[in-house]
C-alpha cells in the first residue's frame, strides 16, 4: 500500500466518522450490512464513504486494522514460550475468533489480509513466520502455505460464527487442520 497523502481536516473528520460509524454498524448488524446504512451513520454521502474505502473490503480492514496489530502482538508474546507447532496452532485459534467479532466477516478474511493496513499486514507477516517456523523445525510440511491457513481459519469461522460457545469447536477444528498438516516422518514405500 503507498503512503498516503495527509488528508485535509474535513477529510480526516469524515473518514474519522465512517470508521467509528462501520465499526458500530458492524458490531451491530455484521460485516454483510449495507455501506448505504454506514455511511448514513456517519452523516457522510455515500461518494465520501467510496471515496475513501473503494470496496467494503477496504472498509473492512481499515475499521479492523487495530484489532489487527493488538493480534499480531500478543501473537509474536504467546510465540515465544511455544514449541514452533503449538504457536501455530494458537495463532490459527485465535485468528478464527477474530474473525467472528463481525458476523459475517470470516467470508471476507482473505482478501482483507491482503488489503495492506498495518494491522493485515502485520497479522499475515506474523502468521507467515510462524508458518515458516514450524516448517524449519520439521514440524509442518513445507507444502503448506499461509494462503493455506487463511483459507482453513476461513472454513472455521464460517463453520463456527453461528455457534453461541464456539470454544471446543473451534480448538476441535484447529486441531483436525493440524494433525493434517504435520510432517510425518514416513517413507513412501510404507504409505503404498
Amino acid at each position: 500500500m503507498a503512503e498516503e497523502t495527509p488528508l485535509r481536516a474535513d477529510a480526516q473528520l469524515n473518514k474519522a466518522r465512517i470508521l467509528a460509524a462501520a465499526e458500530e454498524v458492524f458490531m451491530e448488524r455484521g460485516a454483510g450490512v449495507s455501506l448505504d446504512e454506514v455511511a448514513k451513520r456517519a452523516g457522510v454521502g455515500i461518494a465520501t464513504l467510496y471515496r475513501r474505502f473503494p470496496t467494503r473490503e477496504d472498509l473492512l480492514a481499515a475499521a479492523y486494522s487495530a484489532r489487527f496489530l493488538a493480534f499480531a502482538e500478543a501473537s509474536r508474546v504467546r510465540a515465544g514460550a511455544l514449541e514452533p507447532l503449538n504457536a501455530l496452532r494458537a495463532y490459527l485459534e485465535e485468528l478464527v475468533r477474530y474473525s467472528n467479532v463481525y458476523r459475517g466477516f470470516a467470508a471476507s478474511l482473505g482478501t482483507v489480509l491482503q488489503i495492506g493496513t498495518p494491522g493485515c499486514r502485520a497479522t499475515s507477516e506474523e502468521g507467515s513466520r510462524l508458518l515458516h517456523t514450524a516448517q524449519e523445525a520439521g514440524a509442518v510440511r513445507p507444502d503448506i502455505s499461509f494462503n493455506d491457513i487463511v483459507c482453513v481459519a476461513t472454513a472455521i469461522s464460517l463453520a463456527t460464527e453461528h455457534d453461541s460457545s464456539p470454544e471446543a469447536r473451534i480448538a476441535h477444528l484447529v486441531s483436525i487442520f493440524i494433525d493434517g498438516i504435520v510432517e510425518r516422518q514416513v517413507s513412501h514405500d510404507r504409505r503404498r
